[in-house]
């Protein structure tokens, strides 16, 4: 891309986020940051995956954790701030990208080419795709919902000033089961391009 471009994507669980980020990942023909850059910062930093994969998302313990120099015996915290760098080298060598989650609406917030996007849904439409995507009871589905969203707050409120889905923190909010994905993605589009032109 001529102008570089960071979209940000925040979101419920359940509500697609994850599908609308690899569309909008696809349709500018950007990179998409989620799960994978431990598996790039696993290889830059020769550390352990699987290490990586139990500490994600996680937020530190301020009990059992400290900071000394600028150092933190947490290695939830460590992870976090390995990832929060990886980003902003990505942002400042000019590339364009996706991030999902990653606390990336803030600690990007002083890109100008960043986007915003936070995506929710009802509740029973994300019931309903949760059932359907991992084959899940209603009761299951239910309760995954409620755990992966308590684990995202957490662990976004943990490391930013704003609140993990407040509106107030994104450039845009959006209700994807009003919409569904597809043209979800379609009206997303229209607002990014617009974006772009105004740069």
């Amino acid at each position: 891309m001529e102008k570089q471009l960071i979209i940000s994507i925040g979101r419920q669980y359940g509500s697609g986020g994850h599908e609308i980020a690899e569309r909008l990942s696809a349709h500018y023909g950007i990179e998409l940051y989620d799960h994978n850059l431990l598996d790039e910062i696993a290889a830059e930093k020769k550390l352990d995956m699987q290490h990586l994969k139990g500490l994600d998302e996680k937020h530190r313990s301020r009990l059992a954790s400290r900071t000394v120099r600028g150092y933190s015996s947490s290695p939830e915290e460590n992870l976090y701030l390995l990832q929060f760098a990886y980003l902003k080298n990505k942002a400042v060598s000019g590339e364009s990208f996706v991030v999902v989650g990653r606390c990336s609406e803030t600690i990007l917030r002083e890109y100008d080419s960043m986007i915003a996007v936070f995506v929710l849904g009802d509740m029973d439409k994300r019931i309903e795709r949760i059932m359907r995507l991992y084959q899940l009871s209603e009761e299951q589905a239910t309760r995954r919902i409620y755990e992966k969203d308590m684990k995202r707050r957490r662990y976004h409120n943990g490391h930013c000033e704003g609140k993990w889905g407040d509106s107030r923190n994104y450039d845009i909010t959006i209700n994807s089961s009003k919409l569904g994905i597809d043209d979800t993605v379609g009206l997303l589009v229209a607002y990014i391009d617009k974006r772009l032109q105004r740069r």
